[in-house]
């Protein structure tokens, strides 16, 4: 049975951090690559940051870039990321999802349209706000 399960979100003022976890079971990440997602009200889920199974490499949304850092920890099997100075705009349930290697590049994982995930967590709640 393959599970990702997502956890460390939560209430955070403007300038603040969180660290999320993504922790995967059923499946080993040395061979599945790993995307964050988030979704606001309103809005349309978009790709934050991923990280490549095949070498590390990582990619981060404009948004994100310089604030929000993805890593693997193969002994946990987890992937993470680290979110720091956070924004309102920040807010919004964040997915960790996996999909079997890399299709193309790891910016192509999560910029639109969006591959086809083979498995996706519940999201953890992140909010912004003083």
């Amino acid at each position: 049975q393959v599970q990702l399960v997502e956890s460390g979100g939560g209430l955070v003022q403007p300038g603040g951090s969180l660290r999320l976890s993504c922790a995967a079971s059923g499946i080993s990440l040395d061979y599945y690559s790993i995307g964050w997602f988030r979704q606001a009200p309103g809005k349309e889920r978009e790709g934050v940051s991923c990280i490549s199974s095949r070498d590390g490499s990582t990619y981060s949304a404009d948004s994100v870039k310089g604030r929000f850092t993805v890593s693997r920890d193969d002994a946990k099997n987890t992937v993470y990321l680290q979110m720091n100075t956070l924004k309102p705009e920040d807010t919004a349930v964040y997915y960790c999802a996996a999909i079997f290697g890399v299709i193309t590049t790891v910016q192509a994982m999560c910029v639109k349209p969006i591959p086809r995930y083979h498995y996706w967590g519940q999201g953890t709640r992140v909010t912004v706000s003083s």
